[in-house]
């Protein structure tokens, strides 16, 4: 994991619902192996982002969507 993903990382799993903490995990390790491997594209965003604000506390759904939709490749 580099710097971004690793505060990313620990940005996401502040804001994940306790019960859905190792559901989120695995999505960031997917998306950071996209990262890694070049396939991380808008098209895999275009899924990625309800999967996670899914799993995100209700009370901050908006600030980690507005996060991710300014990072998007």
């Amino acid at each position: 994991m580099n710097k971004g993903q690793e505060k990313f990382f620990e940005f996401i799993m502040q804001n994940v619902e306790e019960r859905n903490q190792a559901k989120a995990k695995e999505l960031l390790a997917e998306s950071f192996g996209k990262q890694d491997n070049g396939t991380f594209n808008k098209e895999y965003m275009i899924t990625f982002i309800p999967r996670m604000l899914e799993l995100i506390k209700p009370e901050n759904i908006e600030q980690v969507k507005s996060i991710m939709m300014n990072h998007k490749a």
